[in-house]
């Protein structure tokens, strides 16, 4: 009888693996279908955020019950205002950041996710704030540009992630042929995306970042960074295999970024250890460890607010958690974002979650991409079709 516990296999080969992650997905997007429906002018911010964290928590409890599994957050709800890029989450206790409000019309970044035994899908929308009591008429003019050059880009970087060849079809020298050629260089993707950008007199948000997604880890060891700023570059390429999470940034502005005033509260346990001192730290980092492991946490999650803002100094200072700055348009102008989970099988790209599908209908504007490169690129699909869902409809009738 072995005695030896057997090797996890937690790659995408094995079912379960894909199971948990759209599992997590689920959860996400049912989440930021409601969450979306909170934002609406008047409405603070802080509140937002705590009512989109108690959906998730209500969510994770329906799935796999009764299981030794670990289940939890990936990324705490926050609601970023129009300049703002990074993911803003204001404390209850911050008199003046808990009093900001949603503005009519501006451009807000909602991010969040859950999940699944370390396999974590977060997703980020950005929807125009509405009047309260009022119906989402057609969006014109700038508005519209920004959406519109976010939502084409987006798509343009998502079939730039498949790897080339994947999905050829014709004689095996020609699907040879295909698998032959080299995937795009970051500095080609950039160009790419800046010509979409630019068809909507945009910009793209400097240093927008894709990450290889691992278990327990959401910033793996490939990265593609678009408009790479200072000391910042990407590296690798995405394989069979694998999950990523895809970001699209645009800005109606210059697209580069600088630090806000606004108090950092958003933070992710590293993998060093130190002999912290203070009593608040070890408190701090023990909460931390057991609800929400190496995935980002908002100081608002923690049981006490104040102990969280002083305990987290010298976790920060020790390297023992990673703070995420406020950063935002460095013009202020508006900022949209988008962010997709995704997974590369051998059928292509599958979207695990993601923000919903944009209605065009709704978004007017003169302006149009007209470059041929760019949009051969959006005619190719994600996928291939295996057929399945066709024959489940034959069955069926």
């Amino acid at each position: 009888m072995a005695t030896e516990k057997e090797e996890v296999d937690y790659s995408l080969n094995n079912p379960d693996t894909l199971t948990k992650y759209k599992t997590a997905a689920q959860i996400s997007e049912k989440v930021l279908a409601e969450v979306s429906k909170l934002c609406v002018a008047g409405e603070k911010i802080v509140d937002i955020c705590e009512k989109g964290d108690k959906l998730i928590e209500e969510e994770l409890t329906k799935v796999y019950r009764g299981k030794k599994i670990t289940k939890g957050f990936s990324h705490p709800t926050t609601v970023s205002p129009s300049s703002f890029v990074t993911p803003y989450t204001p404390l209850a206790g911050d008199e003046k950041e808990a009093a900001v409000v949603l503005e009519a019309g501006e451009p807000v970044k909602i991010q969040l996710g859950a999940q699944i035994d370390g396999f974590g899908t977060f997703i980020c929308d950005t929807v125009l704030v509405p009047e309260k009591d009022k119906a989402q008429d057609v969006v014109e003019g700038r508005s519209a540009d920004l959406i519109l050059a976010t939502y084409y880009a987006n798509e343009v970087l998502l079939r730039l992630m498949v790897p080339p060849g994947l999905l050829a079809t014709g004689t095996d020298e020609e699907k040879a042929k295909a698998a032959a050629v080299k995937p795009p260089t970051q500095s080609k993707i950039t160009s790419l995306l800046e010509k979409v950008a630019k068809a909507y007199d945009c910009n793209l948000v400097e240093s927008t970042t894709s990450w290889l997604f691992e278990r327990n880890e959401i910033e793996g060891k490939k990265k593609i960074v678009i408009a790479p700023g200072e000391n910042t570059k990407g590296e690798g390429v995405p394989e069979v295999g694998e999950v990523w999470g895809v970001e699209m940034g645009v800005s109606l502005g210059s697209g580069k970024v600088k630090q806000y005033e606004q108090r950092p509260t958003l933070h992710r346990r590293t993998t060093t250890t130190y002999a912290l001192k203070r009593p608040s730290s070890r408190k701090v980092l023990s909460e931390v460890q057991k609800k929400f492991g190496t995935f980002p946490f908002s100081l608002r999650q923690l049981e006490d607010e104040r102990d969280a803002k002083s305990g987290v100094i010298e976790c920060v200072r020790n390297n023992v958690f990673r703070q995420y700055e406020v950063v935002g348009d460095k013009d202020n102008a508006p900022v949209a974002r988008l962010l997709t989970t995704v997974a590369i099988t051998k059928n292509g790209l599958t979207r695990l979650g993601g923000p919903p599908a944009l209605d065009l209908t709704k978004f007017k504007t003169d302006k149009k991409i007209e470059d041929e490169e760019i949009l051969k690129i959006l005619e190719q699909p994600l996928s291939r079709n295996t057929g399945k869902k066709n024959k489940k409809k034959k069955a069926a009738e």
